[in-house]
């Protein structure tokens, strides 16, 4: 069975969402095509738990190596 790779985003914004997203960190990113036909992303904020946000509050950024097995090691 083929792993998915772990996606990250950088939070941008979180105006109307200030106690569950951080400007500036990096969240996990789920998939949810669903959610992403109405230009919402699902990521797991600081609750630990994972919602959807607008995808507008988040850009996509790429990891190194290194970074990505360590985190993938830590959850």
């Amino acid at each position: 069975m083929a792993s998915h790779p772990t996606k990250f985003v950088l939070c941008l914004k979180n105006k109307g969402y200030e106690a569950s997203l951080e400007p500036l960190k990096i969240y996990r990113l789920l998939a949810d095509r669903g959610a992403e036909k109405h230009k919402l992303v699902r990521v797991v904020d600081e609750s630990g738990e994972d919602y959807l946000f607008p995808a507008s509050y988040f850009k996509p950024i790429e990891l190194p190596a290194p970074i990505r097995r360590a985190i993938r090691a830590a959850i």
